[in-house]
């Protein structure tokens, strides 16, 4: 075997050895990116959910208390705020900022009505309400981590050399979903009820479709909290019923 063979045989080996390689790591990016997508949805179906509910909360504490109507009307056009952002398909960092909101005014609304209707506490519609809100935030908070921490690894990965070179402009960095203050971080204790004779909830804009892309914005930093989260079990059924 003369040394022209074997120069020929060493550069095949090295072109199909690129060629398995280019492949497996384009591969690798596209199960990044599905992952990060998936996730998202998870925390979008969260969403959709607490948007269902937020108008027979409201409704209800209208029905039921005295309650300012200022206050009650403010938590709708949040609610109502991020739902249209959700159906225009914003990206996660605009999303958070109106949802972050939204939970802060749930969070205050809780605080009051529980404070200013003890006798509430004692119904059982007001402690299903409780429950159904508490689990939805609960799931959402254990979604958006999930997601930030496969944001993280996607976007490590097409910065990284030499996936970046195969990166290029299909695969862009996608956006933390991140809650800034500290006090919307936790679940809120939701705490409402109903009574009877109460007025039957008001019509409400209808929800838009779920599963907005992640990657329309420009991604932010990661949260510190969040760098490593496992999958959470979204396997067993919410018993909060959706809105159709």
């Amino acid at each position: 075997m003369n040394a022209l063979v074997i120069v020929l045989i060493v550069i095949l080996v090295l072109v199909v050895g690129v060629v398995l390689w280019t492949i497996s790591a384009y591969n690798r990016l596209v199960r990044a990116k599905n992952l990060v997508e998936q996730s998202w949805n998870q925390i979008d179906v969260e969403l959709n959910r607490r948007y269902d509910l937020i108008p027979n909360l409201v409704n209800t504490i209208k029905g039921a208390t005295n309650y300012e109507q200022s206050t009650l009307e403010s938590v709708v056009a949040l609610r109502n705020q991020a739902a249209a952002l959700a159906g225009a398909k914003a990206d996660p960092a605009q999303r958070a900022q109106v949802e972050a909101q939204l939970s802060s005014q749930l969070q205050s609304l809780v605080a009051v009505t529980v404070e200013a209707y003890p006798n509430l506490q004692a119904n059982a519609n007001f402690m299903q309400l409780q429950n159904e809100l508490s689990e939805i935030e609960s799931r959402i908070a254990n979604a958006r981590k999930y997601y930030n921490a496969n944001v993280g690894s996607y976007n490590t990965t097409i910065e990284s050399f030499p996936y970046s070179i195969l990166a290029g402009g299909r695969f862009a960095k996608a956006d933390y979903f991140q809650i800034q203050d500290s006090a919307v971080r936790q679940a809120p204790v939701v705490d409402f009820g109903t009574t009877p004779g109460a007025p039957a909830p008001a019509a409400y804009p209808a929800l838009p479709q779920q599963m907005s892309t992640p990657f329309a914005g420009p991604a932010g930093g990661p949260p510190a909290a969040d760098a490593q989260y496992a999958q959470p079990d979204f396997t067993t059924p919410s018993r909060v019923q959706d809105q159709r």
